[in-house]
C-alpha cells in the first residue's frame, strides 16, 4: 500500500481541476497579451479567474497578481514593499521567527541592503502574542509578515489582531497565506490584509501558479521586469492553464469546505489517539487547539526523524521532518527551535498532514507501519 501523508508540502492535482485546465493546452491555448481573437479569448478568461479569487477571498480584482508560486509572492511582496516605501524615517520591517524560508531570505536580503529588521518570538505552542508585536513595532516600521498558519506546525495566527495592531502604526499588513486554504474563511478587507501570497499546489491545484494579493494604494517596487503584464507589476507570459487551475481549485476548495474539515479532522484525531495510545514517549508539537486540522507534528523520543521517514518511506507511507523547502538539509528546524523545544529533540520529529483523498485504511496501515518503525529503530538507539 501506498499512503500520501505529505499534503502540506504538495496536493495530488485533482482530476475536476486538471479537466477544467486541459482546453488550455490544445485548443485555447492563446497567449492573453496577443491582441487577436485567440489572445483576447484567453485574456477575457484570464480576467475572469482574477475576478472569481479577488470574490473568494474578499479583494478586488485589480489587487490579484499571479505568480509562479508563494515564493515569488512572497519576494515581491516583501521586498517590493520594503523597497517601495523606504524612507528616512522609514527603514524596518517585522516578521515571526517562524516564517517559511522564502519570507526569512527575503528578510535577510532587506537587512543586507540596510532594513532593520526584527523577529516576532513564538511561545511554546508556537503562537505569536500580539502584545510582542506592540513591543516591536513603532513608527519606523514599513511592513508586518506574519505567516497565517504554519507550514510545519499548522499553527493558526490570530492575523487580524496583528493586522489591526500594524495599522494604529501606519505599517502594511502581509500574511503568507499559503496553509490557510480551506482551513480559513480568508477575507482580506475583514480581516485589515493589505498583502497575501497563495499557492494552488497546496489546495489541489496545479503547480508552478500563485498569487501575490496586492492593495493597489501602496507602491510596490516588481522584482521581474519585461513586457509589463500584470500592471508592470509582474512581467511574463500568462501561465493561462495554470491560472485557471489555480482559480476552480480556489472555488472548489471552499464550495468543499465544510465536508473536508470534518474528513480531515476525524482522520487526525483517529490518528493521534491511536497513536498516544500505542506508541510511548510521543508528543505533539504546537498548540492542538490553535492549529489546522489537517496537520500534526509530533516528537518521537529517542529516535531520529530523518530515520522515521526513510523507513516509512521504504514501507510506502510517505511524511516530512518539516518544511519541502528544506528537505535536504538537515539542519534542527528554527521553527521548533523557535518555540523552545529541548535540543536533544529537535531532530525527532515528524510532520503528517492529511488530505481530500487520504481514508482511515490508510491510516490503520500507517500506524501499523509506525509501530514497527519505532519498536525498530528505539530498539538499537543508544539513548532509550
Amino acid at each position: 500500500m501506498h499512503v500520501y501523508l505529505d499534503n502540506a508540502a504538495t496536493t495530488k492535482l485533482d482530476s475536476r481541476i486538471l479537466k477544467k485546465m486541459l482546453p488550455y493546452f490544445e485548443k485555447d491555448y492563446g497567449n492573453a497579451s496577443s491582441i487577436h481573437a485567440l489572445g483576447q479569448n484567453a485574456f477575457g478568461d484570464l480576467m475572469k479567474a482574477k475576478e472569481k479569487v479577488a470574490k473568494l477571498i474578499g479583494g478586488e480584482a485589480n489587487g490579484v497578481i499571479f505568480t509562479s508560486g508563494a515564493t515569488e509572492s512572497n519576494n515581491l511582496i516583501i521586498k517590493g514593499v520594503a523597497l517601495a516605501n523606504r524612507t528616512e524615517k522609514k527603514n524596518k520591517i517585522i516578521i515571526s521567527a517562524i516564517e517559511h524560508p522564502c519570507v526569512m531570505e527575503s528578510a535577510k536580503f532587506l537587512a543586507r541592503e540596510g532594513f532593520k529588521v526584527e523577529y516576532l518570538p513564538v511561545n511554546k505552542e508556537g503562537l505569536i502574542e500580539p502584545t510582542e508585536l506592540a513591543k516591536l513595532i513603532d513608527n519606523e516600521t514599513i511592513l508586518v509578515s506574519v505567516m497565517a498558519v504554519n507550514n510545519e506546525i499548522g499553527t493558526i495566527q490570530d492575523i487580524e489582531a496583528l493586522a489591526k495592531i500594524s495599522h494604529q502604526y501606519g505599517a502594511y499588513f502581509h500574511t503568507d497565506a499559503v496553509q490557510a486554504i480551506p482551513y480559513l474563511k480568508v477575507d482580506v478587507k475583514k480581516m485589515g490584509i493589505d498583502f497575501l501570497s497563495l499557492s494552488a499546489h497546496k489546495f489541489y491545484g496545479p503547480k508552478g501558479v500563485g498569487v501575490a494579493y496586492i492593495n493597489r494604494k501602496v507602491k510596490v517596487k516588481p522584482m521581474i521586469i519585461g513586457g509589463g503584464q500584470e500592471d508592470g507589476l509582474r512581467s511574463g507570459t500568462y501561465n493561462i492553464p495554470g491560472i485557471i487551475g489555480l482559480a476552480e481549485a480556489l472555488e472548489l476548495a471552499y464550495k468543499e469546505r465544510a465536508a473536508y474539515l470534518k474528513k480531515v479532522t476525524v482522520l487526525r484525531d483517529y490518528f493521534w489517539k491511536k497513536i498516544q495510545k500505542e506508541i510511548p514517549e510521543v508528543r505533539l508539537n504546537g498548540s492542538l487547539k490553535k492549529r489546522v486540522p489537517a496537520n500534526l507534528n509530533i516528537m518521537f523520543g529517542y529516535i531520529e526523524g530523518e530515520a522515521i521517514l526513510m523507513d516509512l518511506s521504504y514501507k510506502g507511507v510517505y511524511v516530512s521532518t518539516g518544511s519541502a523547502c528544506s528537505a535536504t538539509d538537515l539542519r534542527a528546524s528554527y521553527v521548533l527551535k523557535s518555540m523552545g523545544l529541548d535540543k536533544n529533540f529537535l531532530n525527532s520529529n515528524i510532520r503528517f498532514s492529511f488530505g481530500r483523498f487520504n481514508t482511515k485504511v490508510e491510516i490503520d496501515y500507517t500506524i501499523k507501519a509506525l509501530k514497527g518503525t519505532v519498536k525498530r529503530l528505539r530498539s538499537f538507539s543508544p539513548i532509550v
